[in-house]
């Protein structure tokens, strides 16, 4: 990481960010799909969590089983989110001439 100072530094908080948002969305598809009750706390703050984070996917599918509408349109954010912040990262630890 020293050899590429501060950047080298930013791509892998980048890389930790994107690392924890992917599994609070990953999870919270999991807890949908397994049919967690939604009443408990950690259940709830894991799925509000999940929900923000992947705001504008939230309809970009509409299916007609709601598990599989939250499993597609979740793991497509998910799936976004890893390849942007991914390429992110990459392009900062690009050795520069």
């Amino acid at each position: 990481m020293a050899a590429y100072g501060a950047l080298g530094a930013l791509a892998s908080a980048i890389e930790i960010a994107i690392a924890v948002v992917a599994m609070i969305i990953a999870v919270g598809v999991l807890l949908v799909v397994l049919g967690a009750h939604p009443s408990n706390d950690i259940v709830q703050a894991i799925h509000d969590a999940a929900a923000w984070l992947v705001g504008p996917f939230k309809d970009f599918f509409s299916l007609d089983d709601r598990k599989l509408e939250v499993a597609v349109n979740w793991g497509l954010a998910l799936l976004v989110y890893v390849v942007v912040g991914r390429t992110v990262a990459g392009f900062l630890r690009r050795r520069r001439p």
